[in-house]
């Protein structure tokens, strides 16, 4: 699973991904949360040797849905059931995107109390999860843009904290999922793997990330006092 994730840098964001440069601005979000906007990465429908960052709702709502709340539900895909998830099926051959990230949170069970810990790599870059997005129509034919992070089982880094975890991709695999058109079982499989452990690095932050409407740099800092 992924409920919480961070952008905590955005100088150089949309150079690293190959995007055309946003109209809007980017700040740093620190404790972002389903049902929030984030900005999403999908090639440009006018050129598909661009990329473009839009902002979109985490919470897949599937254009056929009746009702926008389920996409309260539907913030993660596991990647064994985007073939076969009704929910699924058509945006894994159509509907692909990256979701920029600089870390994610996850707790550790000690005794009866969860220990927040935050997930990054070692070297503080950015990284893209694999994402899948939709376009929902509302009333008065409004369009409301939604994702899903894709989830995969955990490396020896995350297992401990959590049994699913999402699915990070190599810079390399990240222009093969991204470009339109279908792509096959094959590709699904060798793309959505565990991020190599020796990669990242986890360690202790404060409760206060438990606050989904708090925002700030200090929710990233390590504390150093054990577990």
């Amino acid at each position: 699973m992924c409920g919480r994730f961070t952008i905590a840098i955005v100088i150089g964001l949309h150079e690293r991904f190959r995007t055309i440069p946003p109209s809007f601005e980017l700040r740093p979000r620190y404790n972002i949360s389903p049902s929030q906007e984030v900005p999403v990465i999908v090639e440009s429908p006018d050129d598909s040797a661009h990329r473009e960052i839009v902002m979109m709702k985490w919470g897949l709502v599937p254009c056929w849905a009746t009702d926008i709340k389920i996409g309260r539900w539907i913030i993660n895909a596991r990647a064994d059931s985007l073939i076969s998830g009704p929910a699924f099926r058509y945006n894994v051959q159509h509907h692909r995107c990256l979701i920029p990230a600089t870390g994610f949170f996850e707790w550790r069970l000690v005794g009866k109390k969860k220990i927040p810990c935050y997930i990054r790599r070692k070297d503080g870059a950015f990284f893209a999860f694999a994402g899948l997005y939709d376009n929902w129509k509302g009333p008065e034919a409004s369009i409301f843009k939604t994702f899903a992070i894709v989830t995969t089982e955990p490396n020896s880094l995350i297992a401990p904290l959590h049994n699913r975890m999402p699915a990070i991709l190599s810079t390399g695999n990240e222009d093969t999922w991204i470009r339109e058109g279908p792509i096959t079982g094959r590709d699904l499989e060798e793309i959505l793997i565990p991020y190599p452990e020796h990669e990242l690095e986890t360690y202790r932050v404060s409760s206060a990330v438990n606050k989904p409407d708090y925002e700030s740099p200090e929710l990233i800092r390590r504390i150093t006092e054990s577990l």
